[in-house]
């Protein structure tokens, strides 16, 4: 089980767990397959901060749920999110060549092997669902969180936005709704997961966690688009300037760097506000606060 006070520890140790179940998942020994599942390992296991498996096992911990289908719940969760990485970065969508401090997935692999590797990522993780030691219900309810959050009118709906804002200028409302979608549900998803898998039926405690996981979702990406601007590419395992550079408009484009700074430290508190009245909830707050000031 996770260190609940300390939320340094308990990444992690959710990482180290994250890690050892996606290797065993990608661990194919099928020489037909080996070249896709080698480029699914390369992004899969490349590290990263781990942000939304760390909140479904902490989020299912919190409420007494186990530890077993809340890490199945993770893998998945962190598979669509290197799958939408590995999209992202290719030349028809960001054309990045870093990620994580090394060389993107289709500057190693190819860009056909690439969105093979995605797409394999993608649709692994619901099988990875389906076969979690959880009753029937709970993985119907997982599969709905997960894919609503990932599909249409969630993460891929958010990229579309987001091609379209590259040659249409947004107002700072399609803005917000664009990274509520592209960036946002899935780290809601990834709460709603760990509630899925502790049994969570109570609405307000629901509400809660949906609450929390909004507000840093918002905060989250309110810091990336300061980091893009003022971080240290060192640090970040990236270059910056890349909103600029590719004519993106992002909450820069509306406010001063202190005032976004401020619209992050507000949603923050009340993402913080939302879980405080749950015991056992510190690390989560402590958490809130780590990435709203982080540095990469």
């Amino acid at each position: 089980m996770m260190d609940m006070f300390n939320w340094q520890n308990a990444s992690q140790q959710a990482a180290v767990l994250v890690e050892k179940k996606l290797a065993d998942l990608l661990g194919e020994r099928d020489q037909d397959f080996s070249l896709l599942f080698e480029g699914m390992r390369y992004s899969a296991l490349a590290g990263g901060k781990r942000i939304r498996p760390f909140l479904t096992l902490s989020i299912a911990q919190l409420f007494g749920g186990d530890e077993e289908p809340a890490l199945s719940f993770a893998a998945a969760v962190e598979m669509v999110h290197t799958y939408s990485l590995i999209h992202d970065d290719l030349p028809c969508m960001d054309d990045d060549d870093y990620r994580r401090g090394r060389l993107t997935n289709h500057k190693v692999y190819g860009e056909a092997e690439a969105v093979l590797a995605g797409d394999a990522l993608l649709t692994m993780a619901f099988e990875v669902i389906a076969n979690a030691p959880a009753d029937a219900d709970c993985r119907i309810r997982a599969v709905h969180a997960l894919s609503s959050a990932a599909g249409a009118r969630g993460m891929v709906g958010g990229q579309m936005m987001d091609m379209k804002a590259e040659r249409e200028t947004p107002s700072l409302a399609t803005l917000r709704r664009l990274h509520d979608c592209k960036t946002g549900a899935l780290i809601r998803a990834s709460a709603a997961l760990g509630c899925i898998a502790a049994g969570v039926q109570d609405e307000d405690i629901l509400a809660s966690c949906h609450t929390y996981a909004n507000g840093i979702g918002r905060a989250f990406q309110i810091v990336d688009d300061i980091l893009d601007v003022y971080g240290d590419s060192r640090l970040l395992g990236k270059n910056t300037g890349q909103d600029a550079k590719d004519g993106k408009t992002t909450y820069l484009s509306y406010m001063t760097k202190q005032e976004a700074m401020q619209e992050a430290v507000t949603l923050t508190e009340q993402a913080k506000d939302a879980l405080r009245p749950y015991r056992g909830s510190e690390m989560l707050l402590s958490f809130a606060d780590a990435l709203l000031n982080r540095e990469k």
